[in-house]
């Protein structure tokens, strides 16, 4: 505890600049916040090889638990033909959950925090990120504050923003990627510990940051849509709020089938506005 004290008081914080406007600090044995939170079901995106289901999201001990699991059955959305990438699966092999705050709570400009510890075992795919409504993805815009996943076999830590194009689901990218040993270096136990996460969202520009370390910057002057997104700016939009452990997919890599269960463990969520 007095190290995640420590990690709270890093961040800058002038109660004359900032007012907490909501927040979950999961103090409570259970199911997540159903005020906060849904859950998305079933196989969603990228190819990920885990089936979403809430059972796998769950609060203890003043933590939301996002737990992995190797899991069995028939896939209930399999069928013969199907053209859906997940419909073409006989078999649910692994299980995780996604929790997302669409259509409870979503929020324009402001500082997102989430302290958290992460897995890092082969194809474990932890996120902390943000979508806009109202626009099909990417002109909806979306925000990663946190990724973690193997570029080319190598682990790495990533910090991205993305809108629409010209085209169709084709997104335009400002990503940055950290090698994890850009932090291993400095702590060699890091995965064992809580980190910060932090996005300082304003009318000008959107900053990530990892334990107030900035990891990447942009300007909103360059977050504008495509044609398909007729040319608005979607970060002058409200966004909401997701958390996922994915597997294996477009990105996660090799699933190293001895770490399971895998946890990824969110100590809080904070959202604040500037006064």
């Amino acid at each position: 505890m007095l190290a995640l004290m420590l990690l709270a008081s890093m961040t800058p914080m002038s109660a004359q600049e900032w007012e907490l406007i909501w927040s979950d600090e999961f103090d409570r044995d259970g199911a997540p916040d159903s005020t906060f939170w849904n859950y998305e079901q079933g196989f969603v995106r990228n190819h990920e090889a885990q089936w979403y289901q809430p059972q796998n999201a769950f609060q203890q001990d003043g933590r939301l638990i996002i737990e992995a699991r190797r899991e069995q059955r028939p896939n209930p959305t399999y069928r013969a033909g199907a053209r859906h990438w997940g419909q073409q699966r006989e078999q649910i092999e692994y299980t995780s959950a996604c929790v997302t705050t669409r259509g409870k709570f979503e929020f324009l400009y402001g500082r997102l925090e989430v302290c958290a510890r992460i897995p890092t075992a082969g194809g474990s795919w932890p996120a902390i990120w943000t979508l806009g409504s109202g626009m099909e993805w990417p002109s909806c815009g979306e925000i990663d504050v946190m990724e973690f996943y193997r570029v080319r076999g190598v682990p790495h830590i990533l910090a991205n923003v993305a809108w629409g194009s010209d085209r169709r689901y084709q997104a335009v990218w400002n990503t940055q990627r950290i090698p994890y040993t850009h932090f291993t270096e400095r702590d060699a136990d890091w995965d064992q510990h809580f980190h910060v996460w932090r996005m300082d969202w304003d009318e000008t520009a959107i900053r990530l940051y990892l334990d107030d370390e900035l990891l990447n910057e942009t300007p909103l002057s360059r977050t504008v849509n495509g044609r398909i997104g007729r040319h608005t700016n979607p970060f002058t939009r409200p966004q909401y709020i997701l958390l996922n452990l994915a597997l294996g997919g477009d990105n996660g890599g090799p699933i190293d089938d001895t770490a399971f269960p895998m946890r990824y463990e969110i100590e809080y969520v904070r959202v604040y506005a500037k006064k």
